[in-house]
């Protein structure tokens, strides 16, 4: 066990999860993707973990890899109306975990948070586990349960 707050918080909720360590090529800033690749996985899979602030207020958005976030639809999706995405700074210091290594799970601060429909294509999807190099695999449902999120169409190619 790597003991990152998302792994305490996983298991203190008794969620079941998969560790999936890789080193980590400090120069490529592709974070997820990086995973993919190292990992062998669809990159469809895997998902990364993003902040935006809707109207004035911190909104946590997992889209996969592949694609981008609708900052439209994720406004939307909380019952906003603007998105932009958040400072790199205040997510750092409002979740805990450095840029490329943020989990949805485990945040200093719980924040409202959307997953995109396409998860539910999977049996099981990849999220950081709290830090560079490292991802958790677990269910769509396990990945809900731990953050509270709601699904909808929040991601585009």
């Amino acid at each position: 066990m790597s003991g990152t707050p998302a792994t305490v918080a996983l298991t203190a909720a008794g969620l079941p999860f998969v560790e999936h360590e890789y080193a980590h090529d400090p120069g490529n800033t592709g974070f997820g993707l990086e995973a993919a690749t190292v990992l062998g996985l669809d990159p469809g899979q895997v998902f990364k973990t993003l902040m935006a602030e809707v109207d004035g207020h911190l909104v946590v958005a997992i889209v996969p890899v592949s694609g981008k976030l609708d900052l439209k639809a994720l406004a939307i999706a909380v019952g906003g109306r603007k998105a932009a995405m958040a400072d790199p700074k205040l997510a750092e210091r409002r979740t805990g975990y450095v840029v490329g290594g943020i989990s949805p799970i485990g945040q200093k601060t719980r924040n409202p948070t959307v997953l995109d429909e396409t998860a539910e294509l999977y049996d099981t999807v990849f999220v950081s586990g709290g830090r560079r190099g490292f991802d958790i695999e677990l269910t769509p449902r396990d990945l809900l349960a731990a953050t509270g999120a709601v699904v909808a169409a929040i991601g585009r190619s």
